[in-house]
């Protein structure tokens, strides 16, 4: 089975500026190159990856479309867009089209003061200039603030195609499931234009590399459930996942649990088709 990764990063401090890790002490503060990253992918069924931004910057999104496109491996970018500015990110918007590996846009929300920095007047419109060109958003939220803004952007740009990065960071330390959380990934599941990404959940379960797939398997299965199996895509965060365990021992993990769940065409879809439909690789 092919498996696309749906979520991995590249950063290189002499190609862009990362705020976000200026003050950081793990091992995330150093250059990740795509070198790297095709070296921990040897030996698995991951055949294609999709790189996500990594700053709130056009020096981010114009390396990794470079790296893209010298590498077979790489089948789409979701970049960034100066969203505050919609007359600036239609313009832009219409430039980076024009690159075959242009597939997306997300904004690192939570880093903004604001928890409804998505619901500011500018932003929304320069959202519904996505919408006209059919260019998803991936929502990346870390509280249930994040999940109800994006409810009201669902509602207002009803067009936009939206994906919930993360899965919004589930409750999966408490085993929580059926909280806020729980109740929030409902009502957001309910709107058809919002998919979900099943990532970034070793470095939730706050147990270093001790986690397994039992932790996950019970929050995989609920939004299997409630988004279904044409809306859920899969990714490893990668190298934010070293956080928590190895490349290869995430995916393993993921695996494992998605094949307690899923039937072999429903995996198909989960790991690799669903990603194609979604960001038109």
């Amino acid at each position: 089975m092919e498996v696309i990764d749906t979520h991995v990063h590249i950063w290189n401090f002499a190609k862009a500026e990362y705020e976000w890790l200026k003050n950081d002490t793990s091992v995330l503060n150093r250059n990740y190159d795509i070198e790297e990253l095709q070296a921990e992918q040897q030996d698995t069924a991951i055949t294609g990856g999709v790189l996500v931004q990594a700053a709130n910057n056009f020096e981010d999104t114009n390396w990794m479309l470079q790296v893209a496109g010298a590498t077979g491996f790489i089948k789409g970018v979701v970049g960034w867009m100066p969203l505050k500015d919609p007359s600036f990110t239609a313009t832009a918007l219409k430039e980076y089209l024009g690159n075959p590996y242009f597939k997306g846009v997300r904004h690192l929300i939570h880093d903004e003061p604001d928890p409804q920095w998505l619901l500011q007047p500018t932003v929304t419109q320069s959202l519904s200039v996505l919408a006209a060109y059919d260019v998803p958003y991936d929502v990346v939220g870390v509280t249930p603030q994040h999940l109800i803004t994006a409810l009201e952007v669902a509602h207002k740009v009803p067009e936009l195609r939206l994906m919930l990065d993360h899965m919004n960071q589930p409750p999966i330390a408490s085993g929580d499931r059926f909280g806020e959380w729980g109740q929030l990934m409902k009502a957001v599941a309910s709107h058809k234009n919002f998919y979900v990404k099943i990532s970034g959940l070793g470095t939730c379960s706050k147990k270093g590399d001790a986690w397994t797939e039992e932790d996950i398997q019970p929050y995989l299965e609920f939004v299997l459930e409630h988004f279904g199996e044409n809306r859920c895509v899969c990714g490893g965060d990668w190298p934010v996942s070293l956080l928590a365990g190895g490349y290869k021992q995430t995916w393993q993990k993921y695996l494992k649990a998605l094949s307690n769940i899923l039937t072999d065409a429903a995996m198909q879809k989960v790991v690799n088709s669903n990603a194609v439909a979604f960001y038109n690789l």
